[in-house]
């Protein structure tokens, strides 16, 4: 080898790790594109249910002890700060089971006026969270294993992002209500 080809070899790994580098923070920003939207979704479907909780809880279908807690726990969730948002969501899902756990007060429901849409709309929120929580927390999984990179560590590749977080709730829907979709 002549003493020009050294420099030359340097340089071709220099652009070859430069390479590496720039598509690990291209897919390390994917995948935060990729959490921020299924963060998105999340929310949407979150809302969703709480909303249809809300509704059903105010049409008067329910006494008013089983309406006032599903109302107020679907409110809390609506409400919930992000550091409360997972209690608050798991709470609405314990009411929902609560006032929902059995055939006879998803029925109730059906046999109301609007009762039919509002329970297969109700039946779709709930069984939509979980698939929403579970990309989100697919997608958050994926880029904390890239985090965990030395590569990534040492060229800090994650600029100031935030370390993404999972999203953990109760999110077990009522089986009755499940039971009555299917």
């Amino acid at each position: 080898m002549t003493l020009l080809s050294w420099p030359l070899w340097i340089a071709f790994a220099l652009v070859l790790a430069g390479v590496y580098l720039s598509w690990t923070a291209g897919r390390l920003d994917r995948l935060h594109a990729r959490i921020d939207a299924a963060r998105a979704a999340l929310d949407a479907q979150l809302l969703r249910r709480a909303s249809v909780a809300q509704e059903v809880a105010t049409s008067g279908i329910f006494d008013p002890a089983a309406s006032m807690v599903l109302n107020q726990a679907a409110h809390a969730a609506r409400q919930a700060e992000d550091e409360q948002r997972e209690v608050a969501e798991s709470e609405l899902s314990q009411a929902l089971r609560a006032v929902l756990g059995e055939n006879d007060q998803v029925e109730a429901v059906r046999e109301a006026p609007g009762g039919e849409d509002t329970v297969r709309e109700l039946e779709a929120a709930v069984r939509r969270v979980p698939m929403a929580r579970r990309f989100h927390n697919d997608a958050v999984r994926a880029a904390r294993a890239l985090r965990r990179h030395r590569t990534v560590r040492w060229f800090r590749l994650a600029g100031h992002a935030p370390f993404p977080l999972a999203f953990e709730m109760d999110d077990e829907p009522p089986a009755a209500l499940t039971a009555a979709g299917h």
